[in-house]
């Protein structure tokens, strides 16, 4: 669906569709950070930089490399010293937003609060009971 809209980067008045949540002269100027970052990395000795290397080296800033990450136009496969920190703790991360010892943390908090919902619940003089689907019977 198409709204016109302010591009969040510069407050210029554009047509926001799903698949462009920017201005074109942003979504320009974006991608030509890409190819900048982009080129870095694809010169043999930068294969091997880490993501404080490719700041430093290109000026970008972090937030829009990840995103470049993010919409995957940087294949992390291909540059093994590159990670990201957990949005949750902070450690070094090569995919998703978090990671595994905090997503198994939330798993273990979401399945404990699950089993705490199995107690009845009384209203208006009716007890009701929750069900766990995933529970072995």
């Amino acid at each position: 669906m198409e709204e016109l809209s302010n591009c969040p980067n510069c407050n210029r008045l554009f047509i926001q569709t799903q698949f462009q949540p920017i201005c074109l002269h942003c979504k320009k100027n974006e991608d030509e950070k890409f190819q900048q970052v982009h080129t870095f990395l694809k010169t043999k000795k930068n294969r091997m930089a880490t993501m404080q290397d490719v700041i430093e080296q290109t000026g970008i800033e972090e937030e829009l490399i990840l995103k470049f990450i993010r919409q995957r136009r940087l294949q992390l496969s291909h540059f093994p010293n590159i990670c990201y920190s957990c949005e949750k703790c902070g450690e070094p991360i090569r995919k998703g937003k978090i990671c595994l010892d905090c997503a198994n943390e939330i798993k273990k908090g979401l399945e404990q609060s699950v089993i705490e919902k199995e107690e009845p619940i009384h209203s208006n003089n009716k007890t009701y009971y929750s069900v766990d689907l995933h529970k072995d019977h």
